[in-house]
């Protein structure tokens, strides 16, 4: 690429590291969130809480990763204008063709990091998450083990626990036991622990009280105990067999179903749907910088507004994501649906390398710029107006 196409190269990859790591995190955050209470309930620490919520990171990079590169490209290209040192490499002798290899060698890298993540990382992060909250849901200590909190774990059956130690201890118990209509079970303890073994779940008191009250009786048997042991193995759901969804499913899963999958048999379409959508997504990054360096790429002087033309790079990428999300959409009943996203990508790529080969600078009509200065200029003096 030599040194100026390295150099471009270079910072067009860095701005886009730099924005793909802040919008994940802001978004992972936000669905980190949600699970924070299921996770917390076991009484896990925060590199545990962190790790599984993780999983969902590849995930989040495969959506987020081609507007980050388009993002990093159109502020490679903007910066490169301002400081007019593409119309100096211009003046220089060099095409804008050999320009844009540099953007579009990082397009490639980012193209084949998508393809990893939407073959094997994601569906392995969804994976792993799935099987790991089905455990957790069907473990009845993570749904008792919640302190401050009255907890029926099953009707009639409530449990209350003041505080849990660090070291797994649990202080100050109440358990109450209603299902036999005929005896009335009231359990209080200073300090109890879980127990899980082979032979079951167990929750085993220490130093506490047994209230037993009786129908047609006025008075309840109190028995005083050092240690007593209350079965939960019967309140268990016992393992549950795991359904991977069709998104969690790696790609030559989709090429390839199982002919006796549920999920195939039910939903053929959204198979297809998904590993056509898989399929195209290493394109978006490219389709992205071809539009974008279509619009930004050409020289042109510091009087000339670089807006109209963002906003157009901008608005043809949208353009393009829609449709390849509404053909995904309809292509689960309509199968002809899915050839519409392929179209699409070969008009702009194809479109947009014809105007960069050619030099072109695509502007729009000239009404339609001093419509949009008129109406800026109009909005201008409403907000300037006291």
């Amino acid at each position: 690429m030599g040194s100026i196409g390295y150099y471009i190269f270079r910072t067009t990859l860095g701005a886009f590291l730099m924005i793909v790591v802040s919008l994940t995190a802001v978004i992972w955050v936000t669905q980190a969130l949600r699970d924070i209470d299921l996770v917390t309930s076991q009484g896990q620490s925060m590199f545990v809480f962190i790790g599984i919520t993780g999983l969902i990171v590849p995930l989040l990079v495969l959506v987020i990763a081609p507007i980050a590169l388009l993002i990093a490209t159109v502020h490679n290209l903007n910066k490169l204008s301002m400081d007019s040192e593409i119309i100096v490499m211009s003046g220089a002798g060099m095409s804008p063709w050999y320009l844009f290899r540099a953007f579009i060698m990082a397009a490639i890298v980012v193209s084949i990091v998508i393809t990893a993540i939407s073959a094997y990382f994601a569906p392995k992060g969804l994976r792993m998450l799935r099987d790991w909250l089905t455990e957790v849901r069907a473990n009845v200590v993570s749904t008792i083990v919640q302190p401050g909190r009255f907890t029926q774990i099953e009707t009639g059956v409530t449990i209350h626990i003041r505080e849990r130690l660090p070291n797994g201890q649990l202080v100050g118990i109440f358990l109450d036991d209603q299902r036999n209509p005929n005896e009335r079970m009231s359990i209080l303890s200073e300090t109890g622990e879980l127990l899980d073994n082979d032979n079951g779940t167990f929750l085993i008191l220490q130093t506490g009280l047994v209230q037993r009250q009786e129908s047609g009786r006025h008075d309840p048997a109190m028995v005083a105990f050092e240690r007593y042991a209350f079965d939960l193995s019967q309140f268990a759901g016992g393992a549950q067999a795991v359904k991977y969804s069709i998104r969690e499913r790696y790609l030559w899963q989709l090429l390839m179903p199982d002919p006796k999958d549920p999920f195939y048999l039910e939903q053929p379409g959204q198979f297809r749907a998904e590993l056509h959508d898989r399929l195209i997504a290493p394109l978006y990054p490219i389709a992205f910088v071809v539009i974008a360096f279509a619009y930004l790429g050409a020289p042109r002087t510091n009087r000339q507004s670089r807006t109209i033309s963002i906003v157009g790079a901008v608005s043809a990428v949208g353009l393009l994501r829609l449709t390849g999300f509404a053909s995904t959409v309809l292509g689960a009943t309509i199968p002809a649906m899915l050839v519409l996203q392929y179209v699409a990508i070969a008009i702009a790529i194809g479109g947009g390398l014809f105007v960069i080969r050619r030099g072109l600078i695509l502007e729009p009509p000239a009404f339609v710029t001093n419509l949009l200065i008129a109406l800026t200029e109009r909005f201008s003096r409403r907000l300037a107006t006291p």
